[in-house]
């Protein structure tokens, strides 16, 4: 499905080479010492899937444009803004299988680093003509830090419900995707009815995405994730598959997890993954991933077939098929 995928790239294969040439003047500093850190949060860059969603929204609805790709190179420095923050919260090391900023500078570099990414992408996106992009994106970014804001406030509440955990995700990450593909159908002249649904179908593999690497967090292999793993665990955070099992497993292994979240054990992490695998609470995360998946993909009924269309359907069945 992934070699099937890379295919489907060839309708924005042009636009998207220029959203990376964009992304790269833009941050691009006169100051050699700046220039060093923005070289090496480039290799966080990844499949660059907000980027894409934004370029298969818009071709999906329509045409694509210049502005098209600078709003994607927008998204793309918010969503880099918000790696480099995280690492900075989660305290990790690792990053694409390479140094975070705040471990290989200090927090104090990534603290700025993040914030000059996100002043740049406003100043690229005052570019357009448009107001509308430039407040979506400013509304959006308040979104993502209320979410993570709501996490950080809730932080050891090892009774957190799924209304709460789903209002967090809604926030720090499934807002910026609907964002995208938004943004991606209203620069393509599409009606409000069609720029809803993208918008709905974006904020629905955003949550499926979140749940997906919150499970990665817990069971998954670091080599294959390419991220410091455990991160959840060490900072007390309640993620989908630890509320299930705190709310559906014996009464002993309740009591096993809350006591291994509170201690300081240097093995917690690994004796808290060996508790909650063989649980059903891993499965129920993977079907409530999917569930968002499909629903995602229900919102792209209305659209005209394309090559645009299949890839954000297989864009949605991806973020869900990540490697364990």
């Amino acid at each position: 499905m992934v070699s099937t995928f890379a295919a489907l790239t060839h309708c924005i294969e042009r636009e998207l080479h220029e959203v990376q040439r964009l992304f790269d003047v833009e941050i691009e500093s006169r100051i050699p010492c700046v220039n060093d850190l923005v070289r090496h949060v480039g290799r966080f860059r990844g499949k660059m899937l907000r980027p894409m969603l934004v370029l298969f929204s818009g071709s999906a609805c329509g045409k694509l444009t210049r502005a098209h790709v600078t709003v994607a190179a927008v998204v793309e420095m918010v969503h880099m803004a918000t790696l480099v923050h995280d690492d900075v919260l989660d305290e990790a090391e690792l990053r694409r299988k390479g140094a975070t900023i705040n471990h290989l500078r200090g927090n104090e570099a990534a603290v700025m680093l993040g914030d000059y990414l996100i002043s740049h992408s406003y100043h690229l996106c005052s570019s357009l003509d448009s107001q509308f992009c430039s407040r979506t994106i400013a509304r959006t970014t308040n979104e993502v830090c209320e979410g993570e804001l709501l996490q950080i406030n809730n932080r050891g509440r090892f009774s957190l419900d799924e209304k709460t955990y789903y209002q967090i995700i809604a926030g720090k990450t499934a807002s910026l995707c609907g964002a995208c593909c938004l943004l991606g159908a209203k620069l393509s002249d599409a009606d409000d009815e069609a720029v809803s649904r993208m918008d709905r179908f974006g904020r629905c593999i955003g949550e499926a995405f979140q749940i997906q690497d919150d499970i990665l967090d817990l069971v998954g292999d670091v080599k294959q994730v390419g991220k410091t793993l455990g991160t959840d665990i060490e900072k007390g955070k309640m993620t989908l598959p630890m509320i299930h099992f705190m709310h559906h497993a014996p009464h002993q292994h309740r009591e096993l997890l809350q006591s291994l979240l509170e201690s300081r054990d240097a093995d917690k992490v690994e004796r808290i993954r060996n508790l909650i695998l063989p649980s059903s609470s891993i499965t129920y995360a993977q079907g409530r991933a999917a569930q968002r998946c499909e629903e995602a993909i229900r919102t792209l009924e209305d659209l005209p077939e394309s090559d645009a269309r299949r890839a954000l359907e297989m864009a949605a069945r991806l973020v869900v098929d990540r490697p364990m």
